[in-house]
């Protein structure tokens, strides 16, 4: 018995040996230690044995259980350690490999890099942003800003209403209700955001759009303090060469008004399809805020004056870029972002 356990224990660690996964050592571990394994068959057969020969046959099966249990748990961590490392080889990144060729980045949007030089522009000219929401009140919309209720801006045809007191602002200018309201003067302030109107969408109007609206707030301002402001706003977004004008013009919240055109960026001023053979393409809408604003906010308007100006920043975008389909700025096909 003894030379057969002597066996068992040889054969059992050859085996041991080829083992490459836990699989085969699981099937080892039952060959010998289980229901019908070789050891567990000469343990079973002890008790045919004398005493002496029995105690002495235990004491060798017990040393050899030992010796191969713990032969079989150290071929078992060493089967995991080289699992381990396969699989480390298997997933492993070099580092030092080159990137590769050919991967796209993605681009910023047209109007968001036109959105950006208004924005720059005006912030070194000494402007700070100020923010409102899209959701607003009539009252900030329209009657504050001197839009009577008799007014056809009011109309159901121009104005999303989502109650009779509030509406989906058709301007940026309630944020200039709202600054006057809140912010100590003098101020210079940017207010972008989008817009919201009843259009039918085609190639130049759209129901949702941006727009950029500047306002300063200060004593003795002036129509030339505009002019001024808005010819060194458009010399940094276009270029030193673009020139400016200023037509009268009416909005109910300024008096005076103006349209500001600027020399064809296409023609240079010569005349094309664009500017319609005129030369001149228009590109925002300004003027000195009406008394009655002020005084609305709070404010008295013989002490403190304001001017003021907004920027379709889709408009820009198409100036700047050429777009002759506002409805591209809008979809963002991937088609069409890819040329920016």
């Amino acid at each position: 018995m003894v030379e057969k356990l002597q066996a068992i224990r040889q054969e059992m660690l050859e085996k041991l040996d080829s083992a490459k996964t836990e699989a085969d050592l699981d099937a080892l571990n039952a060959s010998v230690f289980g229901k019908s394994g070789a050891l567990t068959e000469i343990l079973r057969s002890m008790g045919k044995l004398e005493k002496e020969e029995r105690a002495a046959l235990g004491m060798a099966a017990n040393k050899v259980k030992k010796e191969l249990e713990e032969a079989i748990s150290a071929r078992k961590e060493k089967i995991k350690l080289e699992m381990m490392e396969l699989a480390f080889k298997r997933d492993a990144i070099d580092v030092t490999e080159p990137g590769k060729v050919g991967r796209e980045l993605g681009r910023l949007h047209p109007m968001t890099q036109t959105y950006r030089e208004i924005r720059d522009a005006l912030i070194g000219m000494g402007f700070t942003m100020f923010n409102g929401p899209e959701i607003e009140y009539d009252d900030y919309n329209f009657t504050k800003l001197n839009l009577p209720l008799d007014h056809p801006a009011r109309d159901m045809q121009d104005t999303f209403y989502i109650n009779d007191r509030i509406v989906l602002r058709t301007h940026t200018s309630p944020c200039e209700v709202r600054a006057l309201l809140t912010k100590e003067p003098p101020f210079r302030i940017i207010i972008p955001g989008r817009v919201f109107r009843v259009d039918e969408v085609d190639s130049s109007h759209s129901p949702v759009f941006m727009q950029i609206e500047g306002l300063v707030v200060d004593k003795n301002l002036s129509f030339a303090d505009l002019k001024g402001t808005l010819e060194t706003f458009v010399q940094a977004v276009f270029g030193e060469k673009v020139k400016t004008r200023l037509r009268p013009s009416f909005f109910p919240f300024t008096e005076p008004s103006a349209e500001v055109d600027i020399s064809c960026t296409i023609c240079g001023g010569k005349g094309c399809r664009v500017c319609k053979n005129t030369g001149w393409i228009e590109v925002l809408g300004c003027g000195v805020s009406n008394p009655h604003i002020i005084e609305n906010c709070g404010l008295d308007p013989k002490e403190w004056n304001a001017f003021a100006f907004g920027i379709g920043v889709d408009r820009i975008t198409s100036l700047k870029y050429g777009i002759s389909d506002i409805r591209l700025e809008y979809e963002n096909d991937a088609r069409f972002l890819k040329q920016f």
